[in-house]
């Protein structure tokens, strides 16, 4: 008989020194009995998802190898040749999608003669830190350090933050006199970066140092590229315990819970998980957390996640595209050379009833089309989501994106402007199953060729 996975020593540990104080206000009730309800709570007003910056120890080839897979063009530097000696950050951009990497450079450029003068004075990234640095890379490997949300003041997001119980990873500092960013610890090793700008139309400037930060340099494009993705939809976290990682990213943001997922809702019969999807007023900025269940034929791919992880972290990104087909044939078409790969594809029993749960949303050509490209589909009572998954994008089977399209919610607002509504379709619960199904057998596929270390002699 196949024992049940338990949870680790420490699991309690964590559980108990997190969030205690906002424990009261968090009670899972699952999918089938949330009820959806916008307080509009934010305690610091929240525009947008502004950028994500991951760590690494090599931010030229990281940088490389996510624009060639996604599509997905370089236009700003700061390393040697800008003047920044403290590291190499190179930013990718398509459409409102913004991707940062960011490497140390060795220490000693930096130490100068005079004490008073900050080590990290180059750096374009005044939060960097090379002990931090190196040390994240070390746990983690490649990995997000920061989500960056765009706000009205960051240093009211700051101290009104911290006055409700988040940790200050990085008091409030103005750059140029035009940007300010801060940060508080999100999860993990994973900041929540706030960034505010003097000047509101900034974003109408082509000039990266006006409208992403000082002391970026612009890079011309050599060699135009775009798979259709345009922004982030919704950044995924792995927590040891949900119920206290909610209740403190909660308390501090004000963010009101948008959706919900419990292990009888998404998981199979050998693993599953628990999911609290976190939303700003305007539910454009959405934070879903995992945790994950016990006693298990299998560890849940949560746990998988923690332990390679070394702990909770940004377990993928959810990425828009305008035109899913058209960006998964890019990206299949790079797979081989140097791009992503995906999750196995769904057994043709799958496509052959998706007819009856999407209806007449897709074509008899798009569901066919849906099946050759592997992209799953699911529906709520608002809208409908495509989607499909990659394999972890580095080493270690942690960190994957997904790539997504929303179908309907279109709304208009005062100016008569037409947008979407965030989270139109909902998060793929029909399709959490199959997801599960696909890792638990990629996952097979790791543990194969693992062989028990011989005994001593």
């Amino acid at each position: 008989m196949t024992a049940s996975h338990s949870p680790p020593a420490t699991a309690t540990v964590i559980r108990s020194t997190m969030g205690q104080e906002n424990d009261t206000q968090f009670n899972l009730v699952g999918f089938s009995n949330f009820v959806r309800t916008n307080p509009r709570s934010d305690r610091f007003r929240v525009h947008r998802f502004h950028h994500v910056e991951f760590w690494c120890t090599d931010a030229t080839n990281a940088a490389l190898r996510f624009s060639w897979g996604l599509g997905m063009p370089m236009v700003a530097k700061s390393d040697l040749s800008t003047g920044n000696q403290t590291h190499a950050s190179y930013l990718l951009r398509s459409g409102d999608l913004n991707f940062l990497f960011t490497a140390p450079y060795s220490p000693t450029l930096t130490r100068t003669a005079d004490p008073a003068r900050p080590s990290n004075s180059s750096a374009s990234i005044p939060t960097f830190d090379h002990t931090a640095s190196r040390a994240f890379s070390a746990t983690h490997g490649l990995g997000v350090r920061a989500v960056a949300i765009q706000v009205e003041d960051a240093v009211s997001a700051f101290t009104t933050s911290v006055a409700h119980g988040a940790k200050p990873s990085a008091a409030p500092i103005l750059l140029d006199n035009r940007v300010t960013i801060a940060e508080v610890q999100l999860y993990g090793d994973v900041v929540l970066r706030y960034v505010s700008y003097s000047d509101h139309n900034h974003l109408t400037d082509p000039d990266p140092n006006l409208w992403f930060l000082p002391g970026f340099e612009p890079l011309p494009s050599s060699f135009p590229i775009d798979f259709g993705i345009r922004r982030l939809d919704h950044a995924v976290g792995n927590v040891e315990d949900l119920k206290s990682a909610i209740s403190y990213v909660k308390g501090f943001t004000g963010f009101h819970e948008f959706a919900e997922f419990t292990a009888d809702d998404v998981g199979t019969s050998e693993s599953g998980l628990n999911s609290v999807v976190l939303a700003n007023n305007e539910e454009m900025v959405l934070l879903p957390m995992n945790e994950p269940v016990y006693g298990t034929k299998r560890k849940s791919q949560i746990q998988t996640y923690l332990e390679h992880n070394e702990g909770a972290g940004l377990q993928h990104l959810a990425l828009v595209s305008e035109d899913i087909f058209r960006t998964l044939r890019e990206m299949r078409s790079r797979s081989s050379v140097g791009g992503f790969q995906f999750m196995p594809k769904p057994p043709p029993t799958y496509y052959e009833n998706l007819k009856k749960r999407a209806g007449d949303v897709l074509t008899d050509e798009q569901i066919k089309e849906c099946e050759e490209l592997g992209i799953l589909v699911d529906r709520d009572d608002q809208g409908t989501l495509l989607q499909i998954f990659t394999k972890p994008v580095g080493d270690r089977p942690t960190m994957f994106v997904e790539i997504i399209q929303r179908v309907g919610c279109m709304l208009k607002d005062e100016e008569g402007k037409v947008h979407q509504k965030g989270g139109c379709g909902g998060f793929g619960k029909g399709n959490f199953s199959e997801l599960f199904k696909s890792i638990e057998e990629y996952e097979k596929t790791l543990e194969a060729k693992q062989i028990a270390e011989p005994a001593a002699a």
